[in-house]
């Protein structure tokens, strides 16, 4: 719109005049014809000057002649950069709401054949529209921090939720599997999930369990690679007094102790060909018979299971039942791997060092760079993997704060190869293993003033002056303490 006026209808160096957002100044916010630095310049006080004025007032202010005006300001265009006659300077109010919230303004040529008055007319509906721009945009910014804080809102919920069932990550591939599992919740269907080993099935398992209407009854969980064969049905269905040696009493199973709650079978596809025929009446007719016994116990629970086989391919092989397949395919839940979770690393990395450091009262740290190492490694062993590695790297540190550098080695020997050592140029020595793991250190090992000056260094904080001395906290403590002169001595 500037444009036009300037280029079509000779209304030279127009400006836009709004509020500064970070003061109580107003400030040249659009212009053409004027030079950057010139639009720098045009800075006006409520009040001052013939745009100051304008904005104050509410009113337009014609000036007939710049040279014969003592209120206007030259300030933002020299006189000697204007025609050399007599110029004139119009000044519009800009108002949203009916309230005034800037000005435009602009320069003319006072003696021109087209008369004063069209130019006003043109200047008001410039200013109209304008007015309108900036009210749409004062209606979209509302609209946005309206939706900003609408999603801000759903994120909190989300992170309860989450820190609610104990899971950590917003990845999309991991809220994805969280949404299906809040959606079938309330169902009584049975779950089936589904995913590598070591990407929080029992987690799911939990979760879905606690966003159910069951969630304050039990939650059994049963894994099936670790129940002997032997034992598999009296730990499942349950057994009567007698029913083999050393049954000296009756036992209720799994799914009688799970009646009311939730039973989670992991790894369910160990479970053996004899036992998936049980397993399949017991979900079909609610019942289950105890070993040695006779009479049907009506159980009430729902049935999570989870595996890291292929069920199909089982099934087509003849090692699974294929009528259970489809009676535990009913809802599948597939949880993702964590490489495709690489967000989440960062999040989960803290997670697990806060936790390690509490187990084990240490205060391990790790730099960006080294959080950024870990978000590329690659987890085949999923989340499982990464919590192990964060807890071996807390209990083996040597260092305080971990970079890149003294998390490589530690990366390469998690899968037998050479160690690449990231971040360190070629020719630098790098750190051996051994360079990670925390040396046995004598009770003098540090002296009273390296204690002194690690101390000084930190602020007087024992647990960085610890740090960077490589001690733990415990271990500073126990040495200044020993150090200092006995109370009344010399």
């Amino acid at each position: 719109m500037l444009h036009l006026l300037s280029e079509i209808i000779g209304l030279n160096r127009g400006r836009i005049v709004l509020k500064d957002p970070e003061g109580d100044s107003y400030r040249i916010v659009h212009s053409y014809g004027l030079t950057r630095e010139e639009a720098a310049r045009g800075r006006y006080a409520l009040g001052e000057g013939v745009t100051g004025r304008v904005i104050q007032d509410g009113h337009l202010i014609i000036v007939q002649d710049i040279d014969k005006d003592p209120t206007f300001l030259a300030r933002a265009v020299e006189r000697a950069r204007l025609p050399r006659g007599v110029v004139s300077f119009l000044v519009l109010p800009i108002r949203v709401h009916h309230k005034t919230i800037g000005a435009i303004a602009c320069h003319r040529i006072r003696h021109r054949e087209r008369a004063l008055a069209d130019d006003l007319t043109i200047l008001r509906i410039i200013a109209t529209m304008v007015s309108q721009l900036l009210t749409l945009n004062s209606h979209v910014e509302q609209k946005t921090r309206a939706l900003e804080e609408h999603n801000d809102m759903l994120a909190r919920e989300l992170r309860i939720k989450r820190a609610r069932y104990g899971i950590i990550g917003t990845s999309p591939a991991l809220l994805r599997a969280l949404v299906q599992v809040e959606k079938v919740a309330d169902a009584t269907a049975s779950v089936l999930l589904l995913g590598e080993s070591g990407t929080g099935k029992e987690l799911f398992a939990r979760a879905l369990h606690l966003a159910s209407p069951r969630r304050d009854r039990p939650f059994v969980k049963v894994n099936c690679a670790a129940i002997p064969e032997s034992l598999f049905e009296s730990e499942l269905f349950g057994h009567e007094r007698g029913a083999f040696t050393g049954a000296v009493e009756a036992r209720a199973g799994w799914f009688e102790q799970a009646s009311g709650g939730t039973i989670f079978l992991d790894e369910i596809g160990e479970m053996p060909a004899v036992l998936q025929t049980k397993l399949l009446r017991t979900l079909q007719e609610g019942t289950v018979v105890r070993l040695g016994g006779k009479r049907e116990i009506r159980v009430d629970m729902r049935l999570v299971a989870a595996t890291n086989r292929n069920l199909a391919a089982e099934v087509a092989q003849g090692r699974f039942r294929e009528d259970l397949f489809y009676r535990l395919n009913v809802i599948p839940i597939l949880l993702p791997p964590l490489a495709e979770r690489r967000g989440d690393i960062p999040d989960l990395v803290l997670h697990f060092l806060t936790r390690a450091n509490q187990d084990n009262q240490r205060n391990v740290n790790l730099t960006p760079d080294a959080l950024a190492l870990l978000a590329r490694h690659a987890w085949p062993g999923n989340i499982r993997q990464l919590a192990n590695f964060i807890e071996r790297l807390v209990l083996l540190a040597s260092e305080g704060v971990l970079e890149a550098a003294d998390l490589a080695p530690m990366l390469a020997s998690s899968h037998g190869a050479a160690p690449i050592h990231a971040g360190v140029p070629e020719g630098v020595p790098t750190p051996s293993m051994g360079g990670i793991v925390r040396p046995y250190l004598a009770a003098d090992s540090h002296g009273h003033e390296q204690l002194r000056i690690a101390l000084a260094q930190a602020g007087g904080n024992k647990t960085r002056a610890a740090q960077r001395l490589g001690l733990t906290e415990r271990q500073f403590s126990y040495r200044w303490r020993k150090l200092q002169p006995a109370p009344g001595s010399a």
